[in-house]
This record gives structure tokens, sequence and C-alpha cells, in this order.
């Protein structure tokens, strides 16, 4: 299988041009790229994530957000850190946008900016929550689990990154972007399966491209 392409700062700012500029929801849909490309965020962990996940009552945003271990696809919490300025911005673009449609609203704004705590933050274009399927795989114990994953929004990914003429894109090009991009800035491989939630350093590989250059200049200080 092929494996999903990892994207440079080029084509990353391509990919939000084109997706704010086509998409019919583009409030969300630079939002979902933009929680991939910097957090590193799982497409059935982004279904279920809430309002009250990343706000606190009182409406300010959480720079670090816990995704509880009922979400994660290892059943392990684990932390992503809304903290680039890009993705903030996004997410302040969209929570304006539900607000201002009335999507998943209360009728009081005392509390989370009068959204509805235990509301889905990604929402379909009909105000609902994307559909979870139940599927089942082999782990690495060959073990049979059974796991939640969203086709429809993981195909509605995909369909983003061929919109914007970017070869194998999907969902995993964000983890994989995120992964590589940590690496190139001197984060270490335990740091990437910590934040990437994993839990061996082995299922961190997959996500990995080494650059060409990066090895020329490997080899060349090897001695």
């Amino acid at each position: 299988m092929s494996q999903a392409t990892t994207l440079r700062p080029g084509q990353i700012r391509h990919l939000l041009r084109v997706t704010n500029e086509t998409s019919r929801h583009p409030e969300r849909d630079c939002l979902v790229l933009l929680l991939g490309l910097t957090c590193g965020i799982r497409v059935s962990e982004l279904a279920q994530i809430e309002i009250q996940d990343i706000m606190f009552s009182s409406g300010v945003l959480r720079s670090e957000v816990s995704l509880r271990a009922a979400i994660t696809k290892g059943c392990r919490q684990r932390c992503i850190y809304l903290t680039h300025k890009q993705t903030v911005a996004a997410l302040e673009r969209y929570l304006a946008h539900r607000i201002a449609l009335g999507l998943g609203t209360e009728l009081t704004t005392d509390k989370y900016r009068g959204l509805s705590p235990a509301t889905a933050l990604i929402l379909t274009h009909k105000g609902s929550r994307f559909y979870l399927n139940t599927k089942r795989r082999i782990n690495y114990a060959g073990d049979q689990v059974d796991y939640l994953a969203c086709d429809s929004l993981q195909s509605h990914i995909t369909k983003l990154y061929k919109d914007a003429g970017i070869k194998l894109g999907s969902s995993h090009s964000g983890r994989r972007s995120v992964a590589s991009n940590l690496l190139r800035n001197g984060a270490s491989l335990e740091t990437v399966q910590q934040l990437l939630g994993h839990s061996e350093l082995d299922h961190v590989m997959p996500y990995l491209e080494v650059q060409p250059e990066k090895l020329r200049e490997m080899f060349e200080v090897v001695l």
C-alpha cells in the first residue's frame, strides 16, 4: 500500500489556499487540515473531540487539549497542543462561523460562548456529528481488536488533497508531516512517539520520511 505523502511548507500553503477558495465549507475544512498538519490528530479522534475538550467554560481556548482515552485509537489518553498561530486563528474563525449559523448552540451565552459543550467540534454540513463505524484489525501482537473509524470524514479529507492536486494526500499526510517536521527540527523519536500516541517506538517508523540531503549530511560526519 502506498504511503501518504509528506507535505513541504509550500504544499501546505497551496493546500490551504485551494481549500479556502474552493471548499463549500472553508471555515471547517481549513481547520480540519490544520489540526492534522500541526497536531497530528487522527480522523477518528477529530470526529469525536468536543467543544468542552478545546475550551474552558469561560470561553477561553485551551492551549493543551487532553484527548480522552475513550476516543483514541489505542485507548490511551494523550495531549495535543493548540499553540500554532494559524491553527488557533482557523479555530476561532470556525467557532465564530458556528455561532453565527447557530450550529450546536445553547439558549444562553453564559458559558462556552453559547456553544453546547457536549457537541462535536467538527460537524457535518447538516450540523450533526460525523458517523463512526466499527472496524476490526489484527494488532502487532496478533490479537483481533475492534476500533472506531470515520470513513466519511476520511474520504472528505482525501478529496481536499485531491482537489489541490496533491498525490497520495490523506489524513495520514498530516501525521507524517508532523513527525517529519519534528525530527527535522531536532525532536527525538521518543518525543514523536508520545505526540503521535503510539505505544511502541517501532510504530512511529511508517510515518517518517528522511530527506536525501539529511542522509548526505549524516554520511559526511559519520567519522
